[in-house]
């Protein structure tokens, strides 16, 4: 069973990621965008970690692994591509086959690293608890240990974001449920708000950092029973669908730029955000149905169907999709 409380923090984290991925926006947010990106792709690997279900056989494990890396490999390499075309602020000047390798396999562009280090911290977790014949504790000393090699010695992932995944399955193999360690709390909202106050404690690998995301968590948790009616179950369908969003809606904050001559009018930018957080949405579902309609689903995610309207994912299987 998908737990709703998850479906609805991954529904308000990927919202804040598809605003601040919006330059517009962003410019005329950039200590907002400070604070979010302290905490909402640190929010996402921390319940990646959480979801990761290591009890498989390996061939389904395995498989499962596969299905996030080919939706990767097709959007990091388009988006390499585009990015030595289009003047955007990750601009490659030129594109070799050298360089493309690099972006693909070591060092991704844009948003798609998560999906990578997604790959690498879930097959690392997985060769370590289900090969090594240790106790937990020292599996998960192991395990801090090849991530801190493959952050400092080969840079493939960032310490910090690969530590969040690592405190997710710490959690997940502590056997507590989730909302036992993560508490609803109305005062996380004034906590919160202070810690957002310091610009000094806006590193997601700090011990401010790691209190901000804690705090968030808490403050979304406390605010969900108060979601109700038809806003509950447009954030819930999000967060079950935040896979299509993660992938497609870069394609669409790139055309939404078109967008800032007809509201420039609103020096908040509030309006701006709204119409393109709509079509943010709408176009990256649509392109999801359209691929479930066309049957490319199967070729693509290796399933029927990509967007979700249940509260079970089509296969059962919970850590494959409710951890994007």
């Amino acid at each position: 069973m998908r737990i709703q409380e998850i479906d609805f923090l991954k529904a308000v984290l990927i919202i804040l990621m598809i605003s601040f991925h919006l330059v517009y926006f962003e410019q005329l947010h950039p200590y907002a965008k400070q604070v979010v990106y302290t905490f909402h792709m640190p929010g996402f690997l921390l319940l990646s970690g959480f979801l990761m279900n290591i009890g498989k056989p390996w061939p389904k494990f395995l498989r499962t692994m596969m299905w996030l890396a080919i939706p990767y490999i097709i959007m990091e390499s388009g988006y390499t591509v585009m990015a030595s075309v289009l003047p955007i602020n990750e601009h490659i000047d030129r594109l070799t086959a050298a360089v493309f390798l690099d972006k693909l396999l070591l060092h991704p562009l844009g948003p798609y690293w998560y999906l990578h280090t997604m790959v690498v911290c879930g097959l690392t977790y997985y060769a370590v608890f289900r090969l090594v014949p240790l106790k937990d504790l020292s599996r998960f000393i192991l395990l801090a240990f090849l991530y801190y090699v493959y952050a400092r010695w080969a840079g493939i992932v960032a310490l910090g974001n690969a530590g969040y995944f690592l405190a997710g399955a710490v959690v997940q193999r502590s056997g507590l449920p989730f909302l036992s360690v993560f508490q609803p709390s109305a005062l996380a909202i004034v906590a919160f708000a202070l810690l957002a106050a310091c610009p000094q404690l806006l590193d997601a690998a700090s011990v401010g950092g790691i209190l901000i995301v804690y705090m968030v968590f808490s403050s979304c948790l406390f605010v969900f029973p108060y979601v109700r009616g038809r806003l509950r179950s447009l954030f819930l369908f999000i967060g079950r669908n935040t896979l299509p969003l993660f992938l497609f809606s870069p394609l669409f904050t790139i055309l939404c730029k078109q967008l800032v001559p007809y509201v420039a009018f609103d020096p908040t930018g509030l309006l701006f955000l709204l119409v393109a957080l709509t079509v943010c949405t709408a176009g990256s579902l649509g392109v999801a149905y359209l691929m479930d309609v066309c049957r490319v689903s199967p070729l693509f995610f290796g399933r029927e169907r990509v967007v979700s309207a249940g509260r079970r994912d089509g296969d059962g299987d919970t850590a494959k999709f409710q951890s994007c």
